[in-house]
């Protein structure tokens, strides 16, 4: 069994003591394969921020994945933003902006979606695009295919659209043609996993699984704090089971609430 823990938008700077402390006792509980941080680990790119998001992240002792999120960019210095906006970043997490995962029952592509020309929107150009394609079409039958962004590929709903990933079309239907099985995301706060057919993808599928804010006071829509866990079973089944936890105020723990199943597709 593999077991992804995928966390995203802790913005730590607005972190909740107690959500922080049950994060941790689950990732002790799940004692995940690998954690995957998909963006804005930070409210404002502050020294201060990193180093607590990095504390955070050497507590949990795991091995880790993660992307920078339009939050993580330097934003109150203009010319610091233009000169070297990943400062910050690299300080805590090292200079490897892509990072990939590999093992036996697992490929995870983690792809730099922010710009430091955009405040908010994210991007994906043809270059990323094919290159994580290529990488793809390596991978063994017995892996998960996972690639790792921060803006959204797809949204449920019209009021989040404005947030979708420039790219995004070319993305998602190379991505499924080349066997992809999962995109996870962040960005938006809230927690879905839907299942798509791209245009162009010649009938390939592919899951798109958005985390909501793990740790922060910013929750959006009445969705509370919450989290992603992926489990992967190869190579004796041929799907893949997407798990929301949420954070309990009452318990004071996360809690698993939906499990939504896909099957895999290969070729």
């Amino acid at each position: 069994m593999t077991t992804l823990l995928h966390i995203s938008d802790t913005h730590f700077g607005t972190e909740q003591a107690p959500v922080v402390e049950a994060l941790a006792a689950l990732a002790t509980q799940l004692s995940p394969d690998l954690l995957v941080l998909s963006g804005d680990i930070t409210q404002r790119a502050r020294t201060a921020q990193f180093a607590a998001a990095r504390r955070f992240i050497d507590r949990l002792a795991l091995p880790f994945v993660s992307i920078p999120g339009n939050h993580d960019l330097t934003v109150l210095n203009p010319l610091a933003r233009l000169l070297a906006p990943y400062t910050g970043y690299r300080r805590a997490f090292g200079d490897v902006m892509e990072p990939v995962h590999e093992s036996a029952g697992l490929l995870v592509q983690c792809v730099k979606t922010t710009r430091w020309w955009r405040h908010v929107e994210g991007e994906v150009s043809t270059a990323q695009i094919e290159r994580v394609a290529a990488r793809l079409r390596s991978a063994r039958p017995e892996q998960l295919r996972v690639v790792v962004v921060h803006q959204p590929l797809h949204v449920e709903g019209e009021a989040e659209a404005k947030h979708l990933l420039r790219g995004r079309d070319a993305a998602l239907a190379r991505w499924a043609e080349a066997g992809a099985d999962v995109v996870l995301g962040g960005h938006i706060h809230l927690p879905y996993a839907a299942e798509l057919t791209p245009p162009g993808a010649h009938g390939a599928r592919i899951v798109v699984a958005q985390a909501g804010t793990a740790l922060s006071t910013r929750l959006r829509r009445g969705v509370p704090n919450s989290v992603n866990v992926i489990r992967h079973e190869a190579p004796d089944t041929a799907h893949c089971a997407i798990e929301r936890w949420d954070f309990s105020v009452e318990r004071g723990a996360f809690q698993r609430i939906a499990v939504r199943t896909f099957d895999l597709q290969r070729h």
